[in-house]
């Protein structure tokens, strides 16, 4: 949670106002397949910032420090007795889990996000951290007696102002505590009576006018020691850069998470399922503890960002990605080549010597143009494919089987020693809120408008694209699934069981179920392609859907097996 600086208030000289924010994540940090130029940071103050420190724990729902911390995928953190119940989830199918078809409202004012149950665990680093800054804290407290601090809340009272429009603080609680500034503050919010957006006044109380800053700076070195012993990514051990915290509430470099999701779509710690895309788009960071890095120690930060980016600099522009120019390939599903062509084998040869991993592109047969890339010989979205088993042949040929591992688009490319490479971008589904909220406005709009029609023309049939829409997701994958059961059970020859031990029984996952049928049924390679552009599951569910609406039509009129769309 990032402080706002408290504009034009008219304040005392002697009242230290340290409302300021800490350097955001994206000031910072790194994202996914950009550097970002660090900036020059200082770490707070202990003594003069005091109140800064202390409200980046605090929960800003209950204003108390925060316990049992949960941060939301809206980024904000809160404490968990602070989350309100579980409710349904109106219209929303997919995942179809029970903790994903129960929602919980975001608690704080302006939000209005709905998050999963399921993406709200523990903050499992934030809470070890929280207990560690409270064990300490208590064990400084009766070494500072008899260091007496009188602690001044002041409310902002947004509704009066004075004649220069300047905000306008009145006053709150009043303390005389112990153990500086920072531990006096720390307390006031422990005992609740200090607001999260509540600013503090400073007055000793000593006969000899000591301010106790010693206690102060000895403190926040402790606390910064304890704090980084915490932040170290679960998977690099070195310094979070970037953190994000999983569903599960474990926490990594943003770019650890990413390149363990190329692999698997698991936890790297618990190894719980993570329904996020491989390359983290759209995904928050945890900006309660970048704020408590930002804090705490930001040349740690700096220098962590800039040895990140010397690292990868060196790849940003680089054609690293092979491609193979050949056919359609499609996420999860496998491929099998033989390898032939004298570039394509010393290509080959250098994937498996290397990370295994290349591009499978189409040709582009029409020559249309593919984006700011024009018309070039290939299709600018394909398949990235990993070598699963090979056998290389005396004569230099190979049998190559692969997998898809995910979708790419082409951004640039060139030749190296006769075959092609490229600097590609990973297409990743949209997140599962988003999907989600689109799933429900579009589901809620489609029924209400056919409860609307129906009233008007009782005896029509509702339009076609009316009636797709009104299909939730999980009814798009069950209609789907049911059509695959009806073919086999007709022997369709697309469905043999030769073809099934190739690419397995139809997939329970939504996201997966368009790639799978897309790979068994004969349509045109042309219109599978079009898979690899959408990021909704949604949609490729209804792009699916429609090839069985013709499939369907083919039947009738033909009186057989589905021929070649």
């Amino acid at each position: 949670m990032n402080c706002q600086r408290a504009k034009g208030c008219s304040i005392a000289n002697s009242i230290e106002l340290t409302f300021e924010p800490p350097v955001s994540a994206k000031d910072l940090m790194i994202d996914n397949e950009s550097s970002v130029e660090a900036q020059e940071v200082v770490a707070l103050d202990a003594h003069r910032d005091a109140r800064q420190l202390v409200r980046l724990v605090q929960c800003p729902r209950c204003s108390r420090p925060l316990s049992t911390p949960v941060t939301l995928p809206c980024s904000h953190t809160v404490c968990r007795s602070c989350l309100p119940a579980p409710q349904p989830r109106a219209n929303i199918s997919y995942p179809n889990t029970p903790e994903r078809l129960t929602g919980i409202a975001c608690p704080l004012r302006g939000c209005g996000a709905e998050h999963a149950a399921a993406e709200c665990s523990v903050d499992v680093t934030l809470a070890k951290l929280m207990e560690l800054i409270k064990a300490e804290i208590a064990q400084h407290k009766p070494a500072t007696e008899d260091t007496p601090t009188l602690v001044q809340e002041t409310l902002q009272n947004n509704d009066t102002f004075t004649e220069e429009k300047e905000i306008v603080y009145e006053k709150g609680h009043q303390q005389v505590l112990h153990g500086g500034r920072l531990v006096s503050t720390f307390t006031m919010a422990q005992t609740g009576e200090l607001r999260y957006s509540s600013e503090t006044e400073y007055r000793t109380m000593s006969s000899n006018g000591d301010d106790y800053g010693k206690l102060d700076i000895a403190l926040l070195e402790r606390l910064r020691d304890v704090a980084l012993k915490e932040m170290d990514c679960l998977v690099c051990y070195n310094l979070m850069l970037d953190p994000m915290t999983t569903t599960c509430g474990h926490t990594f470099c943003r770019r650890c998470l990413a390149r363990a999701m190329d692999h698997s779509s698991i936890c790297p710690f618990c190894r719980r399922g993570l329904h996020v895309p491989a390359s983290l788009q759209n995904q928050s960071s945890n900006s309660t503890l970048n704020s408590i890095l930002n804090a705490l120690c930001p040349d740690l930060v700096t220098a962590r960002a800039a040895a990140l980016r010397a690292e990868e600099q060196a790849g940003d522009d680089v054609l690293s990605t092979p491609l193979f120019i050949c056919t359609l390939s499609l996420p999860a599903m496998p491929t099998f080549l033989h390898v032939f062509e004298p570039r394509y084998r010393l290509m080959m040869r250098r994937v498996i010597e290397g990370n295994r991993q290349f591009g499978m592109v189409m040709y582009n047969r029409t020559h249309a143009a593919q984006g700011d890339l024009g018309a070039t010989q290939f299709l600018e979205y394909g398949t990235l494919l990993e070598i699963v088993n090979y056998e290389l042949l005396r004569d230099g040929r190979s049998f190559i089987e692969t997998r898809g591992v995910g979708r790419f688009q082409v951004k640039a490319h060139g030749m190296l020693d006769g075959y092609n490479v490229s600097r590609i971008e990973r297409v990743e589904d949209v997140s599962l809120a988003e999907e989600g909220a689109l799933e429900q406005r579009e589901t809620t709009m489609a029924r209400d408008y056919a409860e609307a029609f129906f009233r008007a023309n009782p005896r029509t049939q509702l339009p076609t694209n009316v009636a797709l829409e009104t299909l939730s997701t999980q009814q798009l994958l069950d209609a789907c699934t049911a059509f695959v059961r009806e073919m086999r059970e007709s022997s369709a020859p697309w469905l043999r069981e030769r073809i099934i031990q190739v690419y397995g029984e139809p997939p329970e996952d939504p996201a997966i179920f368009p790639y799978w049928f897309a790979s068994v049924v004969p349509i045109l390679e042309e219109e599978k392609y079009l898979l690899l552009q959408t990021t909704r599951v949604r949609e490729r569910l209804k792009i699916v859907y429609s090839w069985i609406g013709r499939i369907r039509g083919q039947r009738l009129s033909s009186g057989n097996g589905c021929s070649i769309l």
